[in-house]
């Protein structure tokens, strides 16, 4: 009986890149929740992530983002970067740069799912780029 109830009750998914700082999760998985409806957060982190991604090295990230579109059905990939991060200490407008190039990269995959860039601010608050 459980089993068929999981089933008529499906879960919706969105997908959070972000730092591996602990303070970040929780605002960010918060406020997905909050701003696209979803029940879950699959969280797939790496220690300056906007980095990482905007410099192209993405093989592991894909992999993860791929098995959380597929089979979480995720309906959003939202990319971060956060004021402080001790992986990637650039300037808060290098960090823009930086998301906003990781957006586009990971748009490239053509996942069919909204893709977005949020900073984190110094009070750690989620800002839609």
């Amino acid at each position: 009986m459980m089993i068929i109830e999981y089933i008529v009750h499906e879960k919706s998914f969105a997908t959070s890149l972000s730092c591996i700082d602990g303070r970040v999760q929780l605002p960010m998985i918060n406020w997905i929740k909050e701003k696209y409806n979803v029940d879950y957060v699959d969280t797939i982190t790496a220690p300056g992530i906007d980095k990482v991604i905007s410099d192209a090295d993405v093989e592991s990230i894909k992999k993860s983002v791929m098995i959380s579109v597929s089979n979480h059905k995720s309906s959003h990939i939202v990319i971060s970067g956060h004021f402080g991060c001790a992986g990637n200490p650039v300037s808060d407008e290098e960090h823009l740069i930086q998301i906003k190039k990781s957006v586009e990269i990971v748009n490239s995959w053509n996942l069919n799912v909204d893709v977005i860039g949020v900073w984190i601010d110094e009070n750690f608050i989620p800002n839609l780029l």
